[in-house]
């Protein structure tokens, strides 16, 4: 039995805006986007300065220290592509540096045999190259048209403004508060007299963490351009203090990094198109479900108990696949720290956006002189050798991110979700719930789901009728969970929807910085 409210409802609209919207996990942060929409940019323009702002505004989440990958949809050329900015290991790294302790499973996303010292978990060991910046560059240098600078600025204002403390924040500090106190700049960065801040509670008064060296590294990149991350003066300062820490990651692993345009996996399912990310990301698992709901789901009227049934079969069945042909592993242990967002503008551009420091807080590592917080990408790969994804030297990571672009009639639309391995089954719900049962966006999102991701377990809303409770507990291993902030059970996902001349977005209800804004 859990302590919550039965009664207890959460609700969002769906936010109109034929003139752009922009659906991100910060309201804020959305709205630097619907400005630059405002101010006639490109639905890309838009994604880049939204990406910039969700760095500094939500830095457990996502930042220029991780990586991630753009789904877009081009009107004009009526083109879809795929931006792959994922992280690799370095070129310099040597699997020596990560032995087997002989002591069971390690703590965190993935029970891979334990490392020594968890170093592949957190600390200068565990960092990828990082593919934001490029792959924001990569976008720039295609589609955009604005100056790189109008599109960087936003996020060095609010890096100025310094880190708002609310509940939100000092939660999502808290549950990383152990971790931080191991790390200087970390330490320095999130904690208050070695404590998790706790936010003012005079109407009148707010802290404020201190972003400046993060401001400065971002003030530099809008002014030196986006390369200046892995050949100029940051790229050394970035490895200069990854080594100081006892890292290995190097100018050269820098240099070597290029993030790429490439051709996206579609995938037909009843009648729908979808844009995927190809390759080491969940497109490839969800193009597997699709085929299995496309033999065994049968719509009707709205989702029954058989829906159900058959979500959870297919998404157990794809996981098998996955976990035994690519890599990844059973079960998720610790919460991910990612972020989704999706723009369209006026002209029916539209951009659908997953980044990632993979952990909460990453790496741990927030490098005092710039003020990044890096991400730990090596944790994606399993220390052991012989096994599908297993560490070697600039390989690149096999991810859990699924950001689609569908079209379906008259209707386009994008969505993408962070939270680990339950980003997918989120995606498969609600491109299900709108093709094969003809939702609108405000209506998918306020479907209950459930997650089909951790090995025989199936988690399901408490929100599900009883009929549906009982059927599911029939079948498979089952719990009923509440749909909140935290502990995020379910995925927090994030969509727009462009029909005709009139578009929607929407966001997770249970997330309370995430919010849709439009433009006029």
């Amino acid at each position: 039995m859990d302590n919550f409210s039965a009664s207890l409802r959460i609700g969002k609209p769906a936010v109109a805006g034929d003139g752009g919207i922009v659906a991100a996990q910060h309201r804020r942060a959305a709205e630097v986007g619907a400005k630059v929409l405002a101010d006639g940019g490109d639905a890309v323009d838009a994604a880049i300065a939204t990406s910039f702002a969700l760095g500094v505004l939500e830095p457990w989440m996502s930042g220029i220290g991780g990586g991630g990958a753009m789904v877009l949809y081009r009107a004009k050329e009526q083109r879809y592509s795929v931006i792959d900015f994922g992280m690799r290991a370095p070129v310099s790294l040597d699997t020596a540096d990560y032995p087997l302790s002989g002591k069971g499973v390690a703590s965190d996303l993935f029970p891979w045999a334990s490392v020594e010292g968890d170093r592949n978990l957190h600390g200068p060991f565990s960092i990828a190259v990082p593919g934001v910046v490029d792959g924001m560059r990569v976008a720039f240098e295609r589609y955009a048209t604005k100056s790189w600078r109008d599109l960087v600025a936003p996020a060095v204002a609010l890096a100025e403004e310094g880190l708002l403390v609310d509940w939100m924040t000092t939660q999502n500090i808290a549950s990383a508060a152990a971790d931080l106190q191991r790390y200087t700049g970390a330490r320095e960065a999130y904690l208050v007299n070695g404590l998790p801040p706790v936010p003012a509670w005079s109407a009148r008064t707010e802290l404020r963490l201190p972003q400046k060296a993060l401001a400065a590294t971002l003030q530099r990149l809008a002014e030196a351009g986006p390369r200046d991350m892995y050949e100029g003066e940051l790229a050394r300062k970035l490895a200069g203090e990854i080594q100081s820490l006892g890292g290995k990651l190097s100018v050269d692993d820098l240099l070597a990094y290029r993030a790429r345009e490439a051709e996206p996996l579609m995938i037909d399912y009843r009648g729908a198109r979808v844009a995927a990310t190809p390759e080491l990301t969940a497109g490839p698992t969800l193009a597997h479900v699709l085929k299995m709901l496309s033999e065994d789901l049968r719509p009707s009227t709205g989702p029954s108990l058989d829906t159900y049934l058959a979500y959870a079969s297919a998404l157990q069945r794809a996981y098998e696949f996955r976990l035994t042909r690519m890599g990844d592993v059973d079960g998720a242990r610790a919460p991910a720290c990612t972020t989704h967002f999706c723009v369209a503008d006026r002209h029916g551009n539209i951009a659908s956006v997953t980044q990632t420091l993979l952990s909460i807080f990453g790496s741990r590592v927030n490098l005092q002189d710039t003020g990044v917080l890096m991400n730990n990408g090596i944790m994606w790969f399993d220390p052991e050798p012989g096994r599908p994804n297993s560490l070697a030297a600039g390989k690149r990571c096999l991810t859990n991110y699924c950001p689609i672009i569908a079209e379906h009639g008259s209707r386009r639309f994008a969505i993408g979700a962070s939270g680990g391995r339950r980003i997918l089954p989120a995606v498969t719900q609600l491109l299900s719930y709108i093709v094969d049962f003809g939702d609108d966006l405000q209506t998918a999102m306020h479907r209950p789901r459930i997650d089909a991701s951790e090995g025989p377990l199936v988690i399901g809303d408490k929100a599900l009728d009883a009929a549906i409770h009982a059927g599911l507990s029939s079948r498979f291993e089952y719990v009923q969970q509440h749909r909140m902030t935290m502990p995020m059970k379910f995925a927090c996902p994030s969509a727009v929807m462009r029909e005709g001349a009139h578009t929607t977005g929407v966001t997770e209800l249970g997330v309370v910085w995430a919010d849709a804004v439009g433009v006029v």
